[in-house]
């Protein structure tokens, strides 16, 4: 994190994100690409954690919105859940890439449809 947050350009940054992770503001606050979210054909991952700032619920409503998309919730994770959550996460990722290669849009189909990785995902919930 110390490394890449020291390649940051903050003329970019800043006025984008605002001068904080921790709270939306500036210019990106109010850019809404929802309706696009149809047109994104290909298949789609988005991650989630149930520690993270970022909305969980939202992130599913997302993948549902998208064609091929598909949802993980890594339940022990932040928004560093590739670290806090690692078994959860790469298991994710590779069960994606395994379903895309195995049939593309058909198997991640089928895998929303039956909610196979949300139930493997909800099973290991510790709170």
């Amino acid at each position: 994190m110390n490394r890449a947050f020291k390649h940051i350009n903050p003329a970019i940054y800043v006025p984008l994100q605002g001068p904080s992770e921790l709270g939306g503001s500036d210019k990106l606050v109010h850019w809404d690409r929802s309706d696009a979210l149809a047109n994104i054909t290909v298949p789609t991952l988005l991650i989630g954690a149930r520690r993270d700032t970022i909305d969980s619920d939202h992130l599913a409503r997302m993948a549902d919105t998208l064609p091929k998309g598909r949802y993980l919730l890594c339940p022990q994770g932040s928004h560093l859940a590739m670290y806090d959550d690692q078994q959860v996460y790469f298991d994710g990722i590779v069960q994606f890439v395994r379903d895309v290669a195995a049939g593309g849009s058909s198997s991640i189909d089928n895998a929303r449809k039956f909610g196979r990785l949300r139930k493997h995902v909800s099973q290991g919930v510790k709170d």
